[in-house]
């Protein structure tokens, strides 16, 4: 990690940071699932401490909802200089973005390329308070004609529909910290190009856009052994929403304890990931598993941030952001195996009804992945 930047960074939270009811949530707020950009307000609006911020927003779910309103879908993109701070620091899922300037380039290059771009609120998990700042997990389905130049393309007339998961730390009216993953493979191949193509050409043109050359120096040292990964018992009853995301995390896909997916998915999960992937039932889910350890047999992955809101008789919303690390041995969708080594990251959203992960969400770099592998050195 950068010296200059790790100062940056926000402390995890603790325990005690996250919210033990829905009272303030998205549903509360009156969307969800699809819903229009939530204005005007709900009159009956449940509002919160927020030291520091704009008096118009009720709570961090007005603040992040209308916040994306205003700056894509009105077009008042200079409002980022308000919102954003001047040092902020961006993750995607190609390297480290920096400073609210390039923050702006970057939304005025994807509205000029989808002018009646939308972004619709499917979920927002939180946490943290006006002191230690507020943590968010912004959840959005984004839509839109591509009318303009892309990062990839001329102009194609294709419509597109995104999955997006933002993760954003905010303190006094300013978001100074978030890992964002767009679906980039979904939106090369709904604009009817060929992924590999355009992988291999931003590979081997290392300056182009926003494409820094060398990803994993930009991010945290992570896991680079699973050869005796902690065994970590998956409790009967979730009590501990930490311990058990880690549980799940490290014995599934670090010990490769497969089976234990039947205890902690119900039946009927409903799945929707990174390029389009949607299904319904544990059996689509361990396939999805298998094919990327398949890939990667030595991959290892560690939790590197989450939070959650709720309480066991009402259910749990789960953020956790991960990073993993792999050699890429084996054949699957990225092509033939290369020998190389691949950073790979992402956020998952969890719905937890009775002790049962219901319903996942899961955005990986998964375009990254073959830029990593194609590239030519």
């Amino acid at each position: 990690m950068n010296k200059k930047i790790k100062h940056l960074i926000p402390k995890p939270l603790k325990n005690h940071h996250m919210p033990k009811n829905f009272n303030i949530s998205l549903k509360a707020y009156g969307g969800g699932g699809n819903s229009k950009s939530l204005n005007p307000i709900p009159k009956n609006i449940k509002k919160q401490a927020m030291k520091g911020f704009d008096g118009n927003y009720k709570n961090i779910i007005d603040y992040i909802v209308r916040i994306t309103f205003r700056i894509w879908e009105k077009k008042n993109i200079g409002y980022i200089y308000d919102t954003y701070s001047q040092d902020c620091l961006v993750w995607d899922e190609f390297g480290l973005q920096y400073g609210s300037e390039k923050i702006v380039a970057d939304t005025v290059h994807t509205n000029n390329a989808f002018p009646d771009i939308r972004l619709f609120a499917d979920e927002v998990i939180w946490a943290g308070d006006e002191k230690i700042s507020f943590h968010t997990s912004h959840r959005t389905i984004i839509t839109g004609t591509n009318r303009g130049y892309s990062k990839f393309s001329n102009p194609t007339g294709k419509k597109i529909r995104l999955l997006c998961i933002a993760n954003c730390v905010a303190k006094n009216n300013k978001i100074y910290y978030e890992n964002v993953i767009y679906d980039t493979a979904a939106l090369i191949k709904q604009l009817g190009l060929d992924i590999h193509s355009v992988a291999k050409e931003i590979a081997n043109n290392k300056n182009i856009g926003p494409f820094l050359p060398d990803f994993k120096n930009s991010k945290p040292k992570r896991v680079t052994s699973i050869s005796q990964p902690f065994n970590s018992n998956l409790p009967k009853k979730i009590s501990n929403i930490r311990e058990f995301a880690d549980a799940v995390f490290n014995q599934i896909w670090n010990r490769r304890n497969f089976f234990l997916i039947d205890r902690v998915y119900s039946d009927d999960i409903v799945f929707e990931g990174s390029t389009e992937r949607k299904f319904k039932g544990k059996k689509q889910l361990r396939n999805f598993i298998l094919s990327m350890i398949a890939m990667f047999p030595d991959f290892a992955l560690s939790v590197e941030d989450i939070y959650w809101m709720g309480n066991q008789q009402e259910g749990f919303l789960v953020s956790v952001r991960w990073g993993a690390i792999g050699t890429h041995k084996g054949n699957g969708i990225y092509g033939p195996p290369t020998n190389k080594d691949c950073s790979i990251w992402g956020i998952t959203q969890w719905e937890i009804k009775k002790n049962m992960i219901v319903k996942e969400w899961t955005v990986f770099n998964e375009f990254s992945i073959f830029v990593q592998l194609l590239r030519d050195k």
